[in-house]
């Protein structure tokens, strides 16, 4: 009987203390909510410069009171913030660098099913009438639902993940744990405009950047909504096409059939750099990348469902890059993301345009760096029979070369991946292995991009990207938006790897 009486009290004390670790993060994530909130309030569009000051000393305020140690580094366009925590003065421990963005992408209310995007409401979905707002007072820890939705612009991508780590080191200060590591912070004001000054910074700061590993906070989690890890991001590039037809739009009943029209043509030219399956056909623009067997067997063992993936996205068949969704993200890419010329819609005119534009970016992986990729596409638009300016032409190229090409673009940043059994991968797994009592999703590459090889080429170290919102979460979209399960299950995360020993 007092073996059985043991047992039971074993048994009922390992409960207890296993609700009450996970009740801690809800509890917390709901007690201070209104200092998200807060944060969220703050319109944050790194085009407005004033703004960006307020977040930057919000940020300031709060890692202060946490005991940080802050210092603002300005730049040509935006400050950075960095940020330094110590082990408890210990000097034999790892140095991890830490990454979040503050700025968030530019709104326009009127799309918004809310008054004002960055005055966050609590909203429920409702069958048959979409998301319905519900009263804050409807969040409790007793009656709690995961499937209430914060919707304010950044609430996912991504003050959230600021939130998390200021809500964590709480928790940890209510718990008597000490940080096993010596953690530095770079918080980024422009992420969203491409980080344009980082680069140069992380150069300038290169001695208080100094860590062994790098750690984002940024993006959606995998589709299943389990813990995810991604291991890699594709680069970007942006290229600006411009064909030229007559000096002014003409009559297309007086000059059609005679002055080369600049839409079609423009048409033409992309067309020839695609075939009918999706793939690209400028040579070379594949070089470098390899699918081996044991690449074959890390994309295969991400849980993706292809048939929900192109039902979500209304499509009934998918571009030939790859014959999966993972191994297509394993390839550059080259998309048009927007074209114009002449007018449309109830303002179309009968013209010949002037000039014909395509805007296009290229997914970059590590095997395509920018600046070749970039070299491979105007080696293409010559073949083609253009002459290339940089600028507008002057009349005497317009009379000298029968087919004119402007391209600009900006070069970008490049790709970055990561193995999975490195000391940061390693680490990371068993740290949500911990958490959650599973084995993490994990990516090889993921497929937005994020401003990270400035840090992996300087400072020469791993980094590996943590995704905590939810994947239907419309970053960049009108109503954004954070699903409260994945809040609280991200401040579990972020405790969980703030209080794992970085493994040496």
């Amino acid at each position: 009987m007092r073996l059985r009486g043991f047992l039971l009290f074993a048994y009922m004390s390992f409960t207890y203390m296993s609700l009450h670790a996970q009740d801690q993060f809800l509890r917390k994530g709901i007690d201070e909510m209104d200092l998200f909130r807060e944060f969220l309030a703050i319109a944050n569009d790194a085009n407005d410069l004033d703004d960006i000051q307020l977040n930057v000393d919000w940020c300031i305020k709060h890692l202060e009171q946490r005991g940080f140690d802050t210092e603002v580094w300005v730049t040509e366009t935006r400050p950075l913030l960095f940020a330094e925590y110590s082990a408890d003065g210990r000097m034999d421990v790892p140095t991890v660098l830490f990454y979040f963005h503050a700025d968030g992408q530019s709104v326009d209310p009127q799309f918004w099913y809310q008054a004002d995007p960055y005055d966050p409401v609590l909203k429920r979905e409702v069958e048959g009438e979409g998301w319905v707002e519900t009263d804050w007072a409807a969040l409790s820890v007793e009656d709690f639902d995961p499937e209430l939705r914060i919707f304010a612009r950044s609430s996912s991508d991504s003050k959230c993940n600021i939130m998390m780590l200021l809500l964590a080191l709480d928790l940890m200060k209510e718990n008597n744990e000490s940080l096993p590591y010596h953690l530095k912070l770079i918080l980024d004001f422009e992420e969203e405009k491409g980080s344009p000054s980082l680069p140069q910074a992380v150069i300038d700061h290169q001695e208080a950047l100094s860590c062994d590993m790098l750690v984002i906070y940024d993006g959606p989690k995998h589709t299943t909504n389990q813990p995810t890890l991604s291991f890699g991001a594709r680069g970007i590039a942006t290229v600006s096409l411009t064909v030229y037809g007559p000096v002014f739009p003409q009559h297309s009943g007086h000059y059609g059939n005679y002055a080369p029209n600049p839409a079609m043509r423009l048409a033409q030219l992309l067309a020839s750099m695609k075939d009918d399956q999706g793939r690209v056909v400028i040579p070379g623009y594949y070089d470098g990348i390899e699918i081996n067997e044991e690449v074959a067997a890390i994309l295969a063992a991400v849980p993706d469902d292809e048939q929900t993936i192109q039902a979500k996205l209304g499509v009934a068949d998918i571009d030939s890059v790859g014959s999966y969704y993972q191994e297509a993200l394993q390839y550059p890419s080259l998309n048009v993301r927007g074209l114009s010329a002449g007018w449309v819609g109830a303002e179309a005119r009968t013209i010949v345009p002037s000039q014909a534009v395509a805007e296009i970016d290229i997914r970059l992986v590590k095997e395509t760096p920018p600046a070749r990729m970039r070299r491979l596409i105007e080696d293409h638009i010559r073949a083609q029979g253009y002459h290339i300016v940089t600028d507008k032409p002057t009349q005497r190229e317009r009379q000298m070369y029968p087919r004119i090409c402007r391209v600009n673009g900006r070069p970008g940043y490049d790709a970055f991946r990561t193995d999975f059994d490195s000391e940061i991968g390693l680490w990371l797994t068993g740290a949500l292995t911990d958490a959650f009592g599973q084995t993490p999703v994990r990516n090889r590459t993921m497929g937005g991009s994020i401003p990270i090889s400035p840090f992996v080429k300087t400072l020469e170290v791993p980094a590996v990207v943590v995704p905590m919102a939810n994947k239907d979460n419309n970053q960049h979209s009108p109503n954004e938006n954070l699903r409260l399960g994945n809040y609280i299950d991200g401040l579990k995360t972020m405790y969980y790897i703030l209080t794992t020993p970085v493994m040496e």
